[in-house]
């Protein structure tokens, strides 16, 4: 009996997407006389789930694709082997029996070829269900689209057959981020040093954070509020990347996954609460009025707020903290929020946004902001966003250009870093590996 397999929901709808194709759209099977023999073996052997996703290809072979058994099979294998490095026991896999199947097929038998191909298959397709469920992490999904859910064997068979290059989807172990891959290496050249048991744990639990992430073939992007690291991906590639500045420790960026839907253009910034009590007040009673801060008071938080004149505001009140008010900032070059900030729904008050102030961006540790995350180069990420350039088309503030195709993000915190010698952890600021 294998473990639980409750991978990523957005991996299975992106996979099944690709699998509605035409190409891969399902037909009606060619007869036996039109299929090479190890096809037809497929047909002869095939049953339940796997002749779904064979029915679907006209029976043709995913690891024996010239008729023999391919190099992926070896690094399948090698993968079943070091399961224990994604938590999985390797003898779920029955990997002895696997090897004998492949044994057998190096015969050339059409029927043993066909047996071979039905089992890596179904290893594969249990492997990767296994690897991709949630582990002990724990993150807030602002979009039930991305909340973890099951996935089948058929739509796993689908991904890996989707690609262009099958060799280096397995080698690359292209349905996993590739910041899980990176950390299961790490979690290897651990294990085989005689890392503690401390460490080892540590490199679980961020190796469960790394699996709610999607692979590269999702178009999405990840933020690490550990290193202050913001990369981007499409079409089985990373395709860019950046350095924020996120969450302090007071004020920390949280596990978090959504949608982005819109830039926003010009913007203001709402100051936060305690900003406004212990910055701005006492500044206006220092005698800098709210205009010379560029900013402007509005009696709430609704889309009909009014300008409250500054004259009329309880300034001592407001600074003693027995006053709430709403204050914003204006737009112009120095506005927090730079030209621009990028929003996805959630309860957290989270975004993504430009920044004027470099100067935090060029430090090594870039844990300075109340929870959002500053873009090094948000013109670059706007127009990936946008699939054209971000440019206002005027000086209107607050101007909402929604994105052409919604584009999954996810905020993580992977501390796990590789050394000369071994494995060492970036300093835990926020506390979360325990």
């Amino acid at each position: 009996m294998r473990g639980r397999r409750i991978p990523h929901s957005l991996f299975a709808a992106t996979l099944c997407a690709a699998a509605a194709s035409p190409a891969l759209a399902q037909q009606r099977p060619p007869a036996a006389a039109q299929m090479g023999p190890v096809a037809a073996a497929i047909r002869e052997h095939a049953d339940g789930k796997l002749r779904k996703f064979y029915a679907a290809r006209g029976y043709r072979p995913l690891w024996a694709r010239t008729g023999r058994i391919g190099p992926e099979a070896e690094v399948l294998i090698g993968y079943l082997r070091s399961a224990g490095l994604d938590g999985l026991d390797p003898s779920d896999y029955e990997v002895g029996k696997l090897r004998d199947a492949l044994a057998a097929a190096r015969t050339g038998s059409p029927g043993q070829v066909a047996r071979a191909e039905l089992a890596l298959s179904e290893a594969f397709a249990s492997y990767v269900r296994d690897q991709r469920r949630p582990g002990e992490a724990e993150m807030t999904f602002a979009d039930k689209k991305l909340r973890p859910g099951k996935l089948s064997e058929d739509t796993v068979l689908r991904a890996a057959a989707f690609p262009k290059d099958f060799t280096r989807y397995v080698r690359d172990m292209g349905w996993m981020s590739d910041h899980y891959v990176r950390l299961r290496a790490l979690m290897g050249r651990a294990r085989a040093g005689g890392a503690s048991r401390d460490t080892l744990d540590r490199l679980a639990l961020n190796l469960d954070r790394a699996r709610l992430l999607p692979g590269p073939a999702v178009r999405h992007i990840v933020v690490d509020a550990s290193s202050g690291r913001l990369w981007y991906y499409q079409a089985g590639k990373q395709v860019g990347t950046m350095r924020v500045v996120v969450g302090a420790r007071e004020t920390q960026t949280p596990m978090l996954a959504g949608m982005l839907q819109w830039a926003i253009l010009n913007p203001y910034w709402n100051v936060p609460d305690y900003l406004v009590r212990d910055d701005v007040a006492p500044k206006v009673l220092a005698g800098r009025s709210l205009a010379a801060q560029k900013m402007e008071a509005l009696d709430g938080w609704g889309s009909d707020a009014r300008r409250i004149p500054a004259g009329s505001i309880d300034w001592h009140a407001v600074a003693a903290g027995k006053q709430g008010l709403r204050v914003r900032e204006l737009p112009w070059a120095g506005n927090s929020m730079g030209k621009a900030k990028f929003l996805f729904p959630n309860k957290l008050g989270i975004y993504l946004h430009d920044t004027p102030k470099r100067d935090l961006l060029k430090k090594e540790d870039r844990h300075f902001s109340n929870g959002c995350i500053r873009l090094e180069d948000a013109a670059t990420l706007g127009r990936w966003l946008l699939q054209k350039p971000l440019r206002a088309p005027s000086k209107a503030p607050e101007q909402a250009v929604p994105l052409p195709v919604q584009v999954p993000v996810y905020l993580t915190y992977l501390t796990p870093v590789a050394t000369k010698t071994g494995v060492a952890f970036r300093k835990d600021v926020y506390g979360r590996d325990g």
